[in-house]
């Protein structure tokens, strides 16, 4: 033992007091403090009263064998490893300790080479302790990484969703001083496109999931906002959602919520005369064998006329961005009596 280095601690349980005090002189030179006990009962004492590194246990002792011993010296927080100590023709016995729990096993005799065997089995269990302890620390400390990673990623989420909420805020003000109908519907469709992603924001601050966005709630939350902001009175069109309860992530959330904000606005203004009412149906679903989801936004108007959506040109600027965003693109069917839109992507 070199200067400095504490010795280590073994508790040794036997009833062979010649053995046992062999034990102590010999492990004694490699830098081992040697608690003897002479059965099980004064070995759970000894654990009890003291801190022990290691521990070694005889099976044959009177009273209590050490498979009685074995369970009182283990069932305690933090215990030490065992080493089980056991007789060359009693295999069944040290597979048995091995599945209550012990650490190792020697088989007892009194020549030299049982104290060299215990000690390499005691060196053994420290090692695998000391390691077993070093990986439960990484795994706290990842844990705990993960934890701060998750409340920053949340709190980010908050205040980018406080932000846009006030650059909506700010768009609503403005709406206010405006007479030209034509800036005041661009201005509103600004504020759509800013609540869309707004909106995914506050699903992931208030949700235990920083990853990925539950739709069926997502879409729920946005075709109300859409349905206030673009259709506030009773002749307005009726949106209705259908949608399952499909996960995805986030940049994909966003993408099909503008996808989404762009072909229910453009549905708004174009499918249904002023005064008509009538239904735009948001639904997504996924396909037959589970790989994809499709979203599809339909009316019932007139439809497309010239096969083109109606518009400025940048809603479909944006819907290809987004779309292309998803490794995808908006399909049309012409085939429908109104507009149908479909996005196919993967999950």
């Amino acid at each position: 033992m070199t200067d400095g280095t504490p010795p280590i601690r073994l508790l040794y349980i036997d009833d062979d007091r010649g053995l046992s005090r062999l034990v102590q002189k010999e492990l004694g030179r490699h830098g081992y403090e040697v608690t003897l006990a002479v059965d099980g009962d004064a070995g759970v004492a000894a654990l009890d009263d003291g801190e022990f590194d290691v521990c070694a246990l005889d099976h044959y002792m009177p009273g209590r064998d050490g498979l009685d011993v074995l369970p009182d010296l283990l069932h305690r927080p933090a215990p030490p490893p065992v080493v089980y100590v056991t007789g060359a023709q009693e295999g069944r016995i040290a597979v048995a300790a091995l599945r209550a729990g012990a650490s190792d096993y020697v088989i007892k005799d009194v020549s030299e080479d049982f104290t060299a065997l215990l000690r390499s089995a005691l060196e053994d269990a420290l090692l695998r302790r000391r390691l077993e302890r070093e990986n439960e620390l990484a795994q706290e400390e990842v844990r705990l990484a993960r934890d701060r990673a998750e409340t920053m990623l949340r709190e980010v989420n908050h205040r980018v969703g406080n932000s846009l909420q006030l650059v909506s805020t700010f768009i609503s003000l403005q709406l206010r001083h405006l007479v030209n109908e034509g800036a005041r519907d661009a201005l509103r469709e600004a504020q759509a496109r800013i609540e869309a992603v707004a909106h995914v924001h506050r699903r992931l601050y208030t949700s235990g999931d920083m990853e990925t966005v539950d739709m069926q709630a997502y879409l729920d939350g946005l075709v109300d906002e859409l349905a206030k902001s673009l259709g506030p009175d009773t002749t307005s069109p009726r949106i209705v959602l259908q949608a399952s309860p499909l996960r995805v992530s986030t940049d994909q959330a966003v993408s099909l919520g503008v996808v989404v904000t762009e072909l229910v606005t453009n549905a708004v203004k174009y499918a249904y005369a002023p005064g008509q009412t009538g239904e735009i149906r948001v639904i997504l679903a996924p396909d037959a064998d589970g790989r994809r989801a499709i979203l599809t936004v339909e009316d019932d108007g007139p439809g497309l006329g010239d096969g083109l959506p109606k518009g400025t040109g940048l809603g479909g600027k944006i819907i290809a961005a987004m779309a292309s965003g998803l490794r995808s693109a908006v399909e049309f069917d012409g085939a429908h009596k109104g507009v149908r839109a479909h996005l196919a992507f993967d999950l």
